[in-house]
This record gives C-alpha cells, sequence and structure tokens, in this order.
C-alpha cells in the first residue's frame, strides 16, 4: 500500500513521501545511488515488486521477488546509510542497515554494502554484499 503523498516516507519517517522515494516510485530517475538505495527500501516496505525488478541491474537481475507470496512477510522497522561512496561518476557503493521483524519474531539487522552503476543517466542496484 502506497503512502499518502503527504504521510513520511518509509525511508526516513521524516521527509513527505512525495518529496523523498514517491518521486522515484512515480517515474523519475533517482538522482543518486543513496537515493535510488532509499526508494528501494521504501519499495521493499510498500512491496513494490515492479519497481524493484526495474531498478535492478539486467545482468544480475531476478527474474521475480515473490513479494506477494512471501511467508512470513517482514515488517521493515528503519533504515541507516552508513556510507556513500562513488569510486568513478557512474558507479556507487551504499552500506546501510536495515532493520526488520520476520513474523512474530524478534527484530533483525540486515547490513550491506552494495554496488550500484549508472547507466543512461539512471542509477540501478546490481548487488550487495551483506555483513
Amino acid at each position: 500500500m502506497t503512502p499518502s503523498l503527504v504521510q513520511p516516507c518509509p525511508c526516513d519517517g521524516e521527509t513527505p513521501y512525495s518529496a523523498c522515494c514517491g518521486q522515484w516510485h512515480g517515474g523519475l530517475a533517482a538522482p543518486t545511488a543513496e537515493a535510488l538505495m532509499r526508494s528501494r527500501y521504501s519499495a521493499y516496505k510498500l512491496g513494490l515488486e515492479e519497481y524493484l525488478l526495474e531498478t535492478w541491474h539486467p545482468s544480475t537481475r531476478p527474474s521475480s521477488l515473490g513479494l506477494s507470496t512471501q511467508s512470513p512477510k517482514p515488517t521493515w522497522l528503519g533504515l541507516s546509510v552508513k556510507r556513500h561512496e562513488n569510486p568513478t561518476p557512474d558507479t556507487a557503493i551504499v552500506e546501510f542497515v536495515a532493520r526488520l521483524r520476520m513474523g512474530g519474531g524478534s527484530a533483525e539487522r540486515m547490513h550491506e554494502v552494495s554496488r550500484f552503476v549508472r547507466e543512461d543517466g539512471r542509477w540501478y542496484y546490481v548487488d550487495g554484499e551483506l555483513s
């Protein structure tokens, strides 16, 4: 379920959705790899599988994610970006920690260092390494 445009964005809880991930989910190109990563976190929280697949680089993109059939479904609790680097103008690394709860279990942390590439003016998620 997509939040109203004035509700806080899932990626930070403060910025209105329309001024944050809502514009990228609506079709505009995210200006940085960090903005794309934040929008992907929000897309996971909102169940926007099509957006996640569209922003995944074709060389590593899965055919589907199965978000609608995933059981148990994660409850995404928050996001913290640790670093954002651009080794070249068209490559980036974003390190983040996402907090989530699976089913009724205890909260978990997903710590990932993700790689991104920019092609034709758009950033794409390539892959990530979990810590």
